[in-house]
């Protein structure tokens, strides 16, 4: 058969699982939170698939093997440590326990919060048009490469590619782009070894390479011309840059990373997930891909431009010119391994701009009041709109280009403002809304007049250094001139100085108030589960929270980091606790409700009966994601399932209903 056969073959079979796995999760939708989080389900070994998923995409698929033949082994490698550890681990580290606890469920939705609407709204405006420009991208490269090596034509090529994942994101959401993840990393982590194991067969084992790599400084240090990367410079490509584009920028400042923490089972789960999905794709993708681009500089160097006048293609089309040297097959199954990563972050950027668009503007600024089940479908045609824009820019002349090229200054002062507001109190929203915007306005300036060739800042520095440079030196120093919020006051303490802890005069509260301090009382003792219990936007359980603080009727764990989401009650707070009953704070035994004992007898009843438990409360997929992960931490629960959450009784569990 020939290479278009194979190819279409595994290509009708592969478009076939995408719209059979988006018609499966169709029926797990019930609400805006499944659609938009997967109802924070999502377990640990299809997150840690996930968030690789995202990091083997098609960028990575180019530059990983084209910085070994550009810049030798080590270029390569400190992409990889840049992006994987000072990027996807550290995230995981530092931030995930923060997002967790937060309970935005957009990175404007906390910027929100944590500053005010304005630079919510700008940060969600320019992380949309981030986003698009990412997945025009991603759909205009897969389509060049798969058009290059088929000879189909480029229009339906990237028609079919199109609508292939924008159904089934449409049908299932979140959900289909969890499964869609889970496949592309199957895929990969099968056709990857298979491609290295065809060529170790055809050139000889790992030492080939390196005997045969026609660069002077060898296969370690420089690529096929003896070139190498250069390290501390802010021009680009350099390590420092990589570190500041794709550590700090693409990551920290990216709505999409932040969904899979905030879509994540708990707080363990998403920690775990950025960590080990990073060693994945350190010790096995972006290997193997080094590794290839190793085989395809010392096999084929004279196929690249910068190694001789016959050559023409670019050392970051290395991936496809290796593919023309083994069987059609393995060809045929490597490509289509590049088109699933391709397509993984499409969708995955997809549901980022939809997720943003939905909370943060729609239903912020159109329908506040809304239920969870009321944006089911206000989400799906918003993902319907964004995603026929995305397809109309991929076909105008230099769009996807403009976009992509304004991507990273779109997503870099996001990021910090994420740093600076996660660690430092001091930090004012004067200081976040007008670093953030001059820092875009200047990079967007300065991006128009390199594109129209009337000044270029690369012979000085990246753009995007630039951009971090502005957007960090004007936050704070905005910031150290402006009032802080109360928190950030030179003269406020984290906890009471009174023996009692809060003051001895009598303050007003309101009924939401008052529901806040119960369920603290009651262990959900995080912002991210007082804003799921109650419904509401994470800015206005925040302002709640913070009216509280200020009366001194409760107590945050730390004034940086996870802990600023996390309380305990005063004395006074504590006194201030509803004397009435009801089944969600009828204490029945230590530490449980009764809301919880109906929980855990709807649990020992078998899941149909806990389907018309559900149907019976009417609670949202978040609130009773809340409920379960309480009743598994103090272990009454056990929860397992690979894709949705399976419950069971634990001994304590089974102990509580004799």
């Amino acid at each position: 058969m020939s290479f278009n056969s194979v190819f279409l073959t595994m290509f009708i079979v592969f478009g076939a699982a995408l719209i059979g796995g988006g018609l499966i999760t169709r029926k797990w939708v019930t609400d805006s939170g499944d659609y938009l989080l997967a109802g924070r389900e999502v377990s640990l070994l299809i997150n840690v698939f996930g968030v690789a998923a995202i990091g083997f995409a098609g960028t990575s698929i180019t530059v990983v093997p084209g910085l070994v033949v550009s810049g030798g082994f080590w270029s390569s490698m400190s992409f990889s440590i840049a992006y994987l550890l000072a990027g996807l681990m550290l995230y995981g580290f530092v931030f995930s326990k923060f997002i967790r606890r937060c309970g935005a469920q957009t990175l404007p939705e906390w910027l929100g919060m944590r500053f005010d609407s304005r630079t919510r709204i700008i940060i969600t405006i320019t992380t949309v048009l981030g986003l698009l420009g990412i997945l025009a991208n991603n759909i205009v490269s897969m389509a060049v490469v798969i058009s290059g090596f088929t000879g189909w034509n480029y229009l339906l090529t990237s028609s079919i590619v199109f609508a292939v994942f924008l159904f089934f994101t449409f049908a299932g959401g979140f959900w289909a782009v969890t499964l869609t993840d889970f496949m592309q990393m199957v895929i990969g982590l099968i056709a990857l070894p298979i491609l290295l194991i065809a060529l170790v067969a055809k050139f000889g084992g790992l030492s080939w390479p390196a005997a045969n790599w026609p660069g002077s400084a060898g296969i370690m240090a420089g690529g096929i011309t003896g070139t190498h990367l250069p390290i501390l410079t802010l021009k680009y490509p350099s390590v420092l840059m990589f570190f500041i584009l794709f550590g700090c920028f693409l990551v920290w400042g990216n709505n999409y990373y932040w969904l899979r923490v905030a879509s994540s089972r708990s707080e363990r789960v998403a920690k775990k997930s950025y960590i080990y999905a990073a060693l994945l794709l350190l010790l096995v993708n972006y290997l193997i891909l080094q590794l290839i681009g190793m085989y395809t500089g010392a096999a084929s160097p004279e196929a690249f431009a910068m190694f001789g006048k016959e050559g023409t293609a670019s050392p970051f089309s290395a991936f496809g010119v290796i593919l023309k040297v083994v069987p059609t097959v393995i060809a045929s199954f490597a490509l289509l391994a590049a088109l699933a990563a391709s397509v993984s972050t499409a969708t995955t950027a997809h549901m980022g701009a939809t997720t943003t668009t939905v909370r943060d503007i729609y239903a912020r600024i159109f329908r506040p009041n809304a239920s969870a089940k009321e944006l089911v479908r206000p989400s799906k045609y918003i993902m319907l709109i964004l995603g026929i824009l995305v397809w109309a820019l991929t076909f105008y002349p230099g769009g996807p280009l403009y976009l992509f090229a304004f991507a990273n200054a779109w997503l870099g002062p996001p990021a910090v403002l994420v740093f600076l507001g996660v660690f430092w109190p001091r930090m004012t929203k004067q200081g976040a809304f007008w670093g953030a915007t001059i820092s875009i306005l200047s990079m967007m300036i300065i991006t128009i007049l390199s594109l129209l060739k009337v000044w270029d800042i690369a012979s000085i520095m990246h753009q995007g250094a630039f951009g971090l440079i502005v957007s960090l030196v004007l936050s704070v120093v905005i910031s150290l001139l402006t009032k802080p919020n109360y928190y950030g006051a030179k003269g406020w303490k984290r906890k009471p100085a009174s023996a009692s802890a809060g003051s001895q005069e009598p303050v007003e509260i309101s009924e939401q108030e008052i529901e806040v301090l119960s369920l603290i009382s009651r262990g959900y003792n995080t912002l991210g589960e007082i804003t799921d219990l109650m419904g509401l936007d994470s800015f206005d359980s925040n302002t709640i929270v913070e009216s509280l603080d200020k009366k001194r009727l409760l107590i945050r764990d730390a004034l940086s980091g996870a802990g600023f989401y996390s309380f305990v009650l005063t004395e006074n707070g504590k006194a201030r606790l509803p004397q009435t009953t009801t089944a969600e704070t009828q204490i029945v035994a230590e530490g449980v409700t009764a809301q919880d004992l109906q929980i855990i007898q709807a649990v020992n009843a078998g899941p149909e009966s806990l389907k018309s438990y559900l149907k019976e409360t009417g609670y949202s997929s978040l609130k009773f994601s809340v409920l379960v992960s309480k009743l598994i931490r103090t272990g009454f629960l056990n929860e397992g399932g690979l894709l949705r959450r399976k419950l069971s009784l634990t001994d304590a569990g089974r102990a509580l209903l004799k």
